[in-house]
């Protein structure tokens, strides 16, 4: 399993390291949300093999494997060392033994055709340039009869955060700012279903759900923004600007009365034939 080496991907480790210190703070709750849904919608048999693709702090990893125990193995990859050391806490803490999380990169795992019952991804497989030719990779590691599970942002990934949050950056910090996400390819239910076909994935059923994240207050909005990957932007910005940016963003927030941000999904499972 290779170890990434460009500089998108140390980009990502590097977000996602230093987001785990709020990671999974209760405001982002809907990591572990979506992550166990996705194990839901498998209904994985005991003793199933499993791969988890970016699996962050476990989110659907550990899920997956307290529902295929005793028999059943579950390996979890990820970029970012510190999620690692979240999940390994968790699975210890949950006394879960058939569990192991391994630093590397998704393009590279090296497993052999057809080596799992179920292959997961969630919220991951945006980050590759070349979104096809991973989830044909993911595909070719899941065995006959078992199953592909893909699970993406929909539209209005925050809102209205991320636009309070994008205007702040835009007036304080104006050469961080960004028109563009790599999650918006893929946020409608045609759009993944059609990066499924794409790379070869029969008969995929692809959802949308609906979701939010209740704030408590505002201020939660900013502790979203630290775990999770609008945190490389910040990490950017001196001290006195990242405030600036905060108290901007805040403040929209609270102008317009928000208790919440859209947390909207698209599920994909798709079932490998015998045939």
């Amino acid at each position: 399993m290779q170890h990434p080496a460009e500089p998108a991907k140390i980009k990502a480790a590097a977000t996602y390291n230093a987001a785990s210190d709020h990671f999974d703070d209760e405001p982002l709750g809907f990591w572990d949300r979506y992550g166990r849904r996705t194990v839901e919608r498998l209904a994985l048999p005991v003793g199933s093999t499993v791969l988890d693709v970016g699996c962050g702090s476990g989110a659907s990893a550990i899920p997956a494997a307290s529902v295929v125990a005793p028999a059943g193995r579950v390996i979890g990859v990820d970029l970012a060392e510190r999620l690692l050391d979240l999940a390994r806490d968790k699975a210890k803490q949950q006394n879960l033994r058939n569990v192991e999380f391994r630093h590397g990169d998704m393009e590279a795992l090296g497993f052999p055709d057809g080596t799992f019952d179920a292959v997961i991804s969630v919220f991951s497989v945006f980050f590759v340039p070349d979104m096809k030719k991973q989830v044909a990779e993911l595909w070719r590691m899941v065995r006959p009869g078992g199953q592909l599970a893909i699970t993406t942002w929909g539209p209005r990934m925050f809102e209205p955060g991320s636009g309070a949050w994008w205007n702040a950056v835009k007036v304080h910090a104006p050469h961080l700012h960004s028109a563009f996400a790599p999650w918006e390819r893929i946020t409608t239910v045609e759009a993944l279903s059609d990066l499924l076909v794409d790379a070869g994935v029969r008969d995929p059923a692809v959802v949308a759900e609906a979701g939010r994240q209740t704030l408590r207050t505002v201020d939660d909005w900013w502790m979203i923004v630290m775990g999770s990957g609008y945190r490389w932007t910040v990490d950017q910005m001196n001290d006195q600007t990242a405030n600036r940016v905060r108290e901007d963003s805040l403040r929209q927030l609270r102008d317009c009365a928000a208790t919440s941000i859209e947390t909207n999904v698209i599920y994909a499972v798709a079932r490998k034939t015998t045939l």
